[in-house]
């Protein structure tokens, strides 16, 4: 039988999922009261209750900070921290108070019989909570939809041919989501919903923070990418883009390295979701269903306090003496890297070979010494630039090389840390030539092993004469070039550039480097890893400041899921409420806009239906009733389309034009009589149509809108945000206005709006019938709308009213605005209409006709 987590993956994912066996049974939650531990089993509500005390944070990453290896006499798992990782070193950007609980994977395959007691042990010892994936799920998982198909395409590498990357797997992309819910069923396990702060790390669970968010529509939850994210061209390619895209936007805040790969991201919500965001007080904020998702750009940093111990070992002095001695008389230059396709080896070999060309006086003088870490992916194209890097380094060593020297030392073993750090403080110059990456800390590590610490200083005899120096020579695609101001930036793919580099870096005056040297030391101290850490959740906590002050529940189905976070009083309106007002009731005023209210926006038609004509017909023939349809659209159009509704009254182009019913006469606003300012308008319009491809001006009797919803998005809204700049100079001293809306910007005579219409129909009806009006309803799903929803409530709250009216001020779809109801589309418009219709039992249609000056009411 199926576990209710299975069942409830299956209600989110979409397709044949992977038969995962149920894991042992759950963790139990951390005993936060004597003898009471919280209920583990289940869906229950959405926010389940809490009852811990103390500050935690949940970290959620595809490898614990934790060493594995079986003990040879006993044959037990032992497991230690791995004080190197990154998951253990942010810990020091919290209080001391803070707890920190991690999950994630082990790197070791556990088998099923051992993994409820290891499980036990690693949470009382570590605070670790695996998650034990089978293994034929990990193998897909992280070796197939992570590395094969997430990893080259984040990395700008589409498989455009079967040998040039693996072609999208429905199967890897089922694993991916699988192992997602795992770590999710993970997480709920330990975590109290309402106090808790839950950090994601990286690439490998991107999709995660759904099924958290559908679990706990109020979960404090963080993301941060480690890895580029691809510009919108390479990331619409991927099939599954739209899920991964709200999988993060279930986040309240989304952390990046760069500005670079946060405008990335942007691009892709606005183009494939339709999402627009703003900098709200230096914060960038995506509007997401009513939630604000916040997006963070600052690099990690490293822990100069484990960096710092290292250099103070004896076993560093003493390496550091070693390389000196080998080296003596010879500038080093070095380079630590993965083997893998994206770190640019062999570009790096080829501008050290074009280097030497170029300057054979340094022949016999400068050495390139390159670390090779293992690959942390398999497959052909490692084994090809493995290959090609061998090749290349004995070609070089073969041309310039001799019996007592090499030009090129690869060291292609593991190599301990204490080591690496002797390498990085004797060499005179770093140099990280990869072609993408996204962050990359060996420029980092190389400037504070560098600066050295005084035990080393003393021990070794570095920095006793002079000041530390140090040179870099960076890639611009990677990650930490923006924070290096004073590295060389290059090209990798410039073989030339790379090799100028590095002799502009190997003859650069000592004083020179010294400054450049002072400058990122600063940085690097002042920005590492307990900075980024405490920055990042300090955040958090600031973007989930009004969790509670909303209402939240969920929309959508499978990985299309989202919370609606909207006003408490915001609720949709149901027919049994306002047919009840209705009846109540012997004056009212009824207002409705056209397109996206009664007519779909998305529709090509754009006459009203049978339907619509009829409820409209009979809402007017009702004697108790004034009903009004209040548009954007020109008067013609409107005239000829609701020709049937003739006591029906209408309000064109945003109110210029108005008639209370067909019996009466076109009325326009007095206001705005002069149009003369169209003459400078027209042509501003026409210059940016010309030279924005998808662009059209639309031409109405009283204002011009040019619309963009068919140009390219950046693009049209960059030339839209010109084009209100552009025309708000020109107008200085019109009787104009510039308004920007959906895809659109709109010219306007001053003193027109659909507030002004309902303020003056609402002071119309006080005046002709002696009495306000005792029922309002207002429906609209545009920000036009969102101003007769003021006017609204700005005339029931004059003095002038002498009772106040029951008002229904409705918007169309879940979104924030100043009406208090919503519906979710026209359909519910249409029945809502027919709802309150049937309940107007109209007499025999006798209908007085009056009319009403509209100049008489300004």
């Amino acid at each position: 039988m199926a576990s209710r987590s299975c069942a409830n993956f299956l209600d989110l994912a979409s397709g044949n999922l992977l038969d995962i066996p149920r894991t042992p049974r759950p963790l139990p939650r951390v005993m936060t009261v004597p003898g009471i531990i919280s209920d583990v089993d289940g869906y229950g509500s959405n926010d389940g209750d809490s009852d811990v005390c103390r500050e935690r944070k949940i970290i959620v990453a595809n490898m614990l900070p934790l060493q594995a290896q079986r003990d040879k006499v006993t044959a037990k798992w032992c497991f230690s921290l791995d004080e190197d990782s990154l998951l253990l070193h942010l810990k020091d950007g919290f209080s001391p108070e803070t707890e920190v609980i991690y999950v994630g994977s082990l790197k070791v395959e556990i088998d099923a019989s051992e993994q409820e007691e290891v499980a036990q042990k690693l949470l009382e010892d570590f605070n670790c909570v695996p998650t034990f994936l089978p293994h034929d799920l990990h193998k897909k998982f992280y070796h197939g939809f992570c590395k094969q198909q997430l990893w080259p395409l984040f990395h700008y590498m589409l498989p455009m041919c079967p040998d040039h990357g693996d072609r999208f797997d429905r199967g890897l992309w089922q694993a991916y989501v699988s192992a997602n819910k795992i770590f999710a069923d993970k997480v709920r396990e330990v975590i109290n919903p309402d106090d808790d702060y839950v950090w994601v790390q990286d690439y490998h669970l991107m999709v995660l923070p759904t099924f958290l968010r559908k679990r706990f529509h109020r979960i404090k939850l963080g993301f941060f990418l480690h890895s580029p994210f691809p510009s919108s061209e390479i990331y619409r390619t991927l099939p599954v883009r739209d899920e991964i895209l709200r999988g993060l936007l279930n986040c309240d805040l989304i952390g990046f390295h760069t500005f670079d790969y946060a405008r990335h991201f942007l691009s892709c919500c606005s183009r494939m979701l339709g999402l627009d965001y703003e900098s709200k007080r230096g914060h960038i904020g995506l509007d997401y269903s009513g939630r604000t998702v916040y997006i963070k750009i600052l690099p990690v940093g490293v822990h100069m306090g484990r960096l710092e111990s290292v250099l103070n070992l004896s076993s560093t002095s003493a390496r550091i003496k070693e390389i000196q001695k080998q080296f003596e008389g010879k500038k080093m230059i070095l380079g630590v890297d993965d083997m893998d396709i994206f770190k640019g080896i062999s570009l790096k070999l080829l501008a050290v070979e074009q280097f030497l060309q170029q300057h054979p006086e340094l022949q016999g003088k400068l050495v390139l010494v390159q670390i090779v870490n293992p690959a942390r992916s398999t497959g052909k194209d490692v084994q090809e630039a493995k290959r090609e890097t061998y090749l290349t380094a004995e070609r070089i060593n073969k041309t310039y090389g001799s019996p007592n020297y090499e030009p090129v030392i690869l060291i292609d073993r593991p190599v301990a840390r204490y080591e690496k750090s002797a390498y990085y403080a004797v060499a005179e110059c770093c140099i990280v030539n990869a072609v993408r990456d996204g962050m990359n800390l060996v420029p980092y590590k190389y400037i504070v092993c560098r600066q050295g610490t005084p035990y080393m200083d003393k021990e070794t005899g570095m920095n006793l004469a002079s000041p530390p120096t140090s040179m870099l020579v960076v890639s611009e695609f990677v990650g930490c070039s923006p924070s290096l101001s004073g590295a060389i930036r290059v090209n990798p793919w410039d073989i030339d550039a790379v090799a100028e580099a590095l002799n502009l870096a190997i003859t650069m005056p000592n004083s020179e480097k010294q400054l450049r040297h002072e400058k990122h030391y600063r940085y690097i101290s002042s920005h590492d890893v307990a900075y980024w850490a405490h920055s990042f959740m300090h955040d958090l906590d600031r973007a989930c400041k009004d969790h509670y002050s909303k209402r939240c529940w969920g929309i959508g189905l499978g990985l299309g899921f989202r919370v609606v976070s909207l006003s408490p009083s915001f609720r949709k309106l149901s027919i049994d409420h306002i047919v009840s007002a209705y009846k109540r009731t012997t004056r009212r005023a009824i207002f409705l806009d056209y397109d996206g209210t009664v007519v779909p926006q998305s529709s090509i038609i754009k006459t009203p239906s049978t339907e619509v004509i009829s409820v409209l017909s009979t809402l007017c023939s009702d004697p108790k009733n004034t009903v009004f349809i209040v548009s954007g659209r020109g008067r013609n159009s409107l005239s000829e389309w609701l020709s049937p509704c003739e006591t029906l009254g209408i309000a064109a182009e945003h109110g210029y034009f108005m008639r209370w019913n067909q019996s009466t006469e076109w009325e326009t606003c007095p206001l705005a009589a002069d149009l003369d300012w169209k003459k400078v308008v027209e042509p501003v319009m026409i210059l940016y149509t010309e030279a924005t491809d998808g662009s059209n001006i639309e031409i109405k009797e009283s204002a011009l809108v040019w619309h963009h919803q068919d140009a390219d998005p950046d693009f049209g809204s960059c030339q839209a945000k010109e084009l209100m700049d552009h025309l708000e100079n020109v107008l200085a001293n019109e009787p104009a206005v510039v308004k920007r809306g959906q895809h659109i910007v709109e010219v306007k005579p001053q003193g027109v709006s659909k507030g002004l219409v309902a303020e003056k129909v609402l002071s119309t009806m006080m005046v002709n019938g002696g009495k306000p009006p005792d029922f309002v309803m207002c429906i609209g799903d545009d920000r036009s709308d969102e101003d007769m929803f003021e006017g609204i409530f700005r005339t029931i709250s004059s003095p002038s009213m002498s009772i106040v009216p029951e008002i229904f001020a409705c918007t169309v779809g879940q979104k924030p605005s100043k009406a208090k109801y919503y519906l979710d589309d026209t359909a519910d418009v249409v029945r809502l209409l027919q709802g309150i219709a049937t309940a107007s039992n109209p007499k025999p249609k006798y209908i007085a006709q009056t009319q009403v000056s509209f100049e008489s009411s300004l």
